[in-house]
């Protein structure tokens, strides 16, 4: 059924290769979606530094001597001009590696209604959370934070003066999105092995990018990307790109906005999706969330789950039809759970990731 649907809305099949030829081929469909969509990728930093800020219980009363909580001052040089933002490094206390997160979210709060921190360091995971906004403003100003660093002057009030392909903020989230695995790279008590990198919404789509863009990231998790993220493009429900582009133009690339009329796509969110094949990629939908489109969303794992196959590996495994609300898909490499409720993340999703990468740890 599932196949037959992506045929009728002239989805592209990933190509046969081989496996030695998979990381030229995966090069290829990323350099398509970065050209088209996101826009390209800004450079390693020049330099990073670290700064740890004390850590106080009494700051941090809710997690109830359970973990530290510290502020982290991320100190870049890009370019040769220095940008630095903070996040917040939130660990279990013992001894040993902990797998943990790398969440970029609404807020700088914790926890936070998209945050259940004592749950998550209950399930023995350590966090890197950010506030999104502390690294460039959600908006059309390209003159603050991050993308005043990498903007010429005179486009960062006007972006249609920007290169067709030069970055959106999206890009810029998921640029940050790295430093703090760098971080985690410098941290004893964090496993490098066991990283995984989370988002919704729009940042479930700069988690989706960030996943492709760094392999150091074992677990991708995309909650409700939805429109130019986890879900099909082509003849899907709710958004479309003529309507995210009009919005949110400062996300993507210049060069997106011509796909408006997406008869001219030569590209589909599956192709970002594969990008993660042997990895694992796990995508949440909520039956509430039609701007989203949960099918839409599940045709993509479909798809994109042809490049795990040709690895030797199970990608999605899954009945040959559309889910139904609270059916939960977590035996191959691609994990796809659909509950009841809206756009949102939940308590219910962050278990569903959780119990899947306890599963699955290195």
């Amino acid at each position: 059924m599932l196949h037959k649907i992506l045929k009728e809305r002239g989805i592209k099949e990933i190509l046969p290769f081989l496996p030695t030829e998979w990381a030229s081929v995966r090069r290829k469909y990323l350099d398509i979606l970065l050209a088209e969509e996101y826009g390209t990728p800004l450079p390693a930093p020049d330099s990073v530094t670290f700064e740890e800020m004390p850590f106080d219980y009494r700051s941090f009363p809710s997690l109830a001597g359970k973990a530290t909580c510290r502020k982290v001052i991320a100190h870049t040089v890009i370019g040769g001009k220095e940008f630095s933002f903070p996040f917040m490094a939130t660990i279990p206390v013992g001894e040993g590696k902990f797998p943990f997160f790398v969440f970029n979210n609404f807020s700088p709060n914790i926890p936070d209604k998209y945050f259940p921190t004592e749950e998550i360091i209950d399930n023995g995971f350590a966090v890197l959370s950010m506030f999104y906004q502390d690294v460039t403003t959600d908006d059309r100003d390209f003159s603050n934070g991050l993308a005043g660093i990498v903007t010429p002057e005179e486009a960062q009030s006007d972006l249609t003066l920007r290169a067709p392909n030069a970055p959106g903020k999206i890009a810029m989230w998921a640029w940050a999105n790295m430093r703090l695995l760098d971080y985690a790279a410098t941290n004893p008590s964090l496993d490098m092995s066991n990283a995984a990198v989370i988002g919704h919404s729009r940042l479930g789509k700069t988690a989706l990018l960030t996943g492709a863009l760094d392999e150091r990231f074992r677990f991708v998790i995309a909650n409700n990307a939805g429109c130019s993220g986890d879900a099909i493009t082509r003849k899907k429900q709710g958004e479309h790109i003529k309507d995210i582009s009009r919005m949110f133009p400062f996300w993507f690339c210049e060069n997106y906005k011509k796909y408006a009329d997406e008869s001219l796509l030569t590209f589909d969110q599956h192709m970002l999706v594969a990008t993660i094949a042997p990895r694992h990629f796990l995508s949440g939908a909520a039956v509430g969330d039609g701007w989203a489109d949960p099918e839409s969303q599940l045709l993509s794992c479909r798809a994109a789950s042809v490049a795990w196959e040709q690895l030797g590996k199970k990608g999605l495994v899954a009945p040959d039809r559309y889910a139904e609300v609270g059916e939960q898909f977590p035996e191959g490499n691609i994990s796809y759970h659909l509950r009841d409720g809206l756009h949102y993340l939940s308590r219910y999703d962050w278990n569903v990731y959780m119990n899947y990468i306890k599963k699955n740890l290195a």
